[in-house]
């Protein structure tokens, strides 16, 4: 794999990643912010149809893809980072600007689209891990045994309690439901505000794992895993077949009753699947190059922070009330449909801006702004 053929296989990463965090998202959109949708917990899940593809559909995507994304974003890293070493550049450097504006963009979305933005919280690891990654491989294998043993400690004790009895629940979400449902667009903007710590606070619990997991793509990288040679290959099976072997019976563990499994698999398992998917669609797009589907998922690759931000403005105009109203009135087989027309819608704006743009919307006034940054320092 050259030099191109490995930067497109991660934009195809990135594709499937963005994706399949939609996959994640829709069924908060779909069922107007209850987060007891995302999770198992005393719901009997064999009682129909509907309820089995709903939590099948979670044990192969609910935080699977967001591990992945955060994955892709170390490898991001890493290139910055050993691009600033052949320019001679200062590092973290321009770096912390690019973070800034990360950051700026994730508040905005999430007090204008959604209250379950990721890119502030990506935008705080990227800092925090830019000088991690200065201070070389030692610093980075220790900063990913503390922080992973945090995070895995943390959710370990958290099952332990609940299969000791407790029971998981979000709680009475009707007035939330009602808000997405009846309110105004203005009105839910106020409730985010209104409540900025509360809504933040998964991302709080998901700081050790982001540092982990941006930590895991940076030393993908170096090892060489997306490279053509016969090490990338071998660390790419390896990837393959562990991730799957381990991550998918894991993962399998939301179908044991009561919901105690439900917090570990979404925080802690799901990160060994995505290594299995990153191992396996790494695989497949080298074995079947000629397959249209990679081209497609290239394309939204290549503008992934511009097609994250469209997929959930499509979902606010379509479920929520001030839109299209469609929350809370469907079920998972009209879910999922949904979700794969609104993938390719984004494939279809995504392949057709990049005929005539280079880069994405947003990634093009963040260039602009970078490049005004820059004149002026």
């Amino acid at each position: 794999m050259n030099k191109t053929a490995r930067i497109r296989s991660l934009d195809i990463l990135r594709g499937f990643a963005i994706l399949g965090t939609l996959l994640t998202n829709i069924w908060i959109f779909a069922y107007l912010g209850d987060l007891n949708y995302l999770f198992v917990g005393q719901q009997d899940i064999w009682s129909s149809g509907d309820s089995l593809l709903r939590v099948l559909s979670l044990a192969l995507f609910n935080g699977k893809l967001l591990s992945l994304l955060a994955i892709m974003f170390g490898v991001g890293l890493e290139l910055k980072y050993q691009q600033s070493l052949r320019k001679g550049r200062a590092w973290p450097g321009i770096y912390l600007w690019v973070s800034l504006i990360l950051f700026i963009e994730g508040l905005l979305h999430f007090t204008l689209v959604m209250e379950y933005d990721i890119l502030m919280s990506y935008a705080v690891t990227a800092v925090i891990v830019a000088y991690i990654v200065k201070r070389g491989e030692r610093a980075i294998k220790w900063a990913m045994i503390i922080f992973g043993s945090i995070h895995l400690l943390l959710y370990l004790g958290v099952t332990v309690i609940q299969l000791s009895g407790a029971s998981l629940s979000m709680g009475n979400m009707h007035e939330v439901v009602q808000l997405y449902q009846q309110g105004s667009w203005f009105e839910q903007v106020i409730f985010r505000l209104n409540n900025f710590i509360l809504l933040r606070l998964e991302l709080i619990l998901a700081f050790s794992s982001n540092i982990f997991l941006f930590l895991t793509g940076v030393l993908l990288m170096r090892k060489g895993a997306f490279a053509s040679d016969a090490q990338g290959i071998h660390i790419r099976r390896k990837l393959f077949r562990y991730g799957l072997l381990i991550g998918l019976p894991l993962n399998l563990l939301v179908f044991v009753p009561g919901g105690s499994f439900d917090l570990i698999v979404r925080y802690v398992f799901s990160a060994v699947l995505a290594i299995g998917y990153l191992g396996a669609f790494s695989l497949m797009a080298e074995k079947w190059q000629d397959w249209r589907i990679w081209n497609l998922l290239e394309q939204t690759g290549k503008m992934s922070l511009s097609c994250y931000v469209l997929q959930n403005l499509f979902c606010t105009v379509l479920f929520y009330g001030w839109g299209l109203g469609l929350g809370g009135k469907m079920g998972s087989v009209e879910v999922l449909l949904i979700w794969f027309g609104v993938a390719m819608l984004q494939i279809f704006f995504a392949t057709t801006w990049l005929r005539f743009f280079q880069f994405g919307p947003i990634e093009a006034a963040r260039r602009g702004i970078l490049a005004l940054i820059t004149r002026q320092s």
